[in-house]
């Protein structure tokens, strides 16, 4: 009698589950027209602080860009977003709000609509009028614009989206390229979705980032809704050679010019009381053996404190460089991000409800924002393959501003040519001039363009 009792309670509840699931599936048909079932996607720990603080004024959305040797067909490129999007997992999620985290869900909607830019660039993305997406892709005459917001993934994870969306583009502009590939992906396109932070966190590490205030850029602003962008471009190979004349690499040198810019605009070459400290992102997919198509970065500073009277560049960028190399190894980079995902890991974080969570991370965030002068990150040579090369003039990058860093700097190179980028919203564009002047008196030959907001 009670095995009976027992099957007819299992009978009850299976029932109940079965209606369930049958007003899930409906619910499912009538949003998108199929009965496919909606997957979802944990964010990665880094993409759990750009959803709290992201705002109109504070976007957490940058740009890749690349050049083509001709001018873009809108409905191409339309055509292109159309096929490349539903085999991007990673691009086709809509943000949802649980009750303990935010989390991804498939989206399913058509590709947002490709539009000829006319605003100013990395401006918020509201999810609602723009098919729930959380990026957007722009044209302007020979260049396609691919705008991010930061919970998506890091800088590669975007390039990796825009070098195919440019290969499908190419493709049917030019049908002799399609021939072969068809709508097929490049071998070299990473689908990889694993967190790497989880995979290769290790317990126990302390706190490895700066919180004391640094020196922060004061001045007058650009108009509300205003986005100065000058780019420099200028030789890989002639880079290299001055930079090694430092004794220092691409990187280290071009970090260094932009500290010695700012000790001399700003302060003018006095002593100062705060460091100019400048955060460095850092990929950490070759340091883990990482192809993940998620966040997988940490912040590294470079740090110079002005403490007497007229240091030299070489000065300055050799504390610069001695600074990023003890901080740039794999003990130390797995340490940072460690310590920020045992956060996340803690028992009682995870039952906090998210509005709680949100007030915790803000707060945070805010300590660790003004810790830091500015932000110079490097998107490393960007490779294409080579029945598309004929067709690509040049890529380049820039991020959006952040709380207390009203000026950033970007790198990206192509082939023989390195663009460095800075976004603004400062109306003062004397740092800028300092650090292509600065790179000039090194002998380099540096071919300036802006968006135009400098010459009004």
């Amino acid at each position: 009698m009670e095995k009976n009792k027992n099957d007819s309670k299992a009978q009850k509840l299976e029932r109940k589950a079965e209606r369930k699931k049958y007003k899930e599936a409906l619910r499912k048909e009538r949003r998108y027209g199929t009965n496919v079932e909606i997957g979802w996607d944990r964010l990665d720990n880094t993409a759990h602080l750009f959803p709290v603080i992201a705002g109109e004024s504070m976007t957490n959305v940058y740009r890749i860009f690349v050049n083509l040797n001709e001018e873009i067909d809108k409905n191409i490129l339309q055509q292109a977003l159309d096929i490349v999007l539903p085999k991007f997992d990673g691009f086709n999620v809509r943000l949802r709000q649980g009750v303990f985290w935010y989390y991804f869900e498939e989206n399913g909607k058509p590709a947002p609509k490709v539009k000829e830019e006319s605003a100013y660039p990395c401006r918020y993305i509201v999810q609602n009028r723009n098919h729930s997406y959380l990026f957007r892709v722009s044209y302007y005459k020979n260049r396609i614009n691919l705008e991010v917001f930061h919970v998506l993934t890091d800088g590669m994870g975007g390039l990796n989206f825009l070098k195919e969306l440019t290969y499908q583009y190419l493709r049917i502009a030019h049908p002799k390229l399609g021939k072969e590939a068809g709508d097929l992906l490049s071998p070299d396109t990473s689908m990889n979705r694993e967190d790497s932070f989880l995979k290769n966190y290790k317990k126990s590490h302390a706190k490895g980032y700066k919180t004391q205030k640094a020196f922060l850029f004061k001045g007058e602003k650009l108009r509300q809704g205003e986005f100065g962008v000058i780019h420099g471009t200028m030789s890989v190979a002639a880079l290299k050679q001055t930079a090694r004349k430092y004794g220092a690499s691409i990187n280290e040198y071009l970090v260094a010019a932009f500290v010695w810019s700012t000790y001399t605009e700003y302060l003018h070459g006095m002593p100062g009381k705060k460091p100019i400290r400048v955060a460095v992102p850092v990929n950490l997919r070759p340091f883990f053996n990482s192809v993940t198509t998620k966040n997988f970065f940490v912040m590294v500073s470079a740090e110079f404190l002005p403490e007497k009277e007229s240091y030299t560049f070489e000065e300055v960028l050799q504390i610069i460089r001695d600074n990023l190399r003890e901080q740039i190894n794999r003990e130390h980079l797995e340490e940072l991000f460690s310590y920020n995902v045992s956060n996340e890991k803690l028992l009682i974080a995870r039952a906090v409800p998210l509005f709680l969570k949100n007030i915790a991370i803000r707060l945070v965030y805010t300590q660790s924002a003004l810790a830091n002068t500015t932000t110079v990150t490097n998107i490393g040579n960007i490779s294409v393959e080579s029945e598309y090369q004929p067709y690509i003039q040049m890529f380049g990058a820039f991020l959006a501003m952040s709380k207390g860093q009203p000026l950033k700097g970007t790198i990206c190179s192509y082939g023989d040519r390195l663009m460095f980028s800075f976004s603004s919203i400062l109306a003062d564009a004397s740092v800028q001039r300092g650090f292509f002047c600065r790179l000039t008196e090194d002998g380099l030959e540096v071919t300036i363009e802006s968006n135009g907001v400098y010459y009004e």
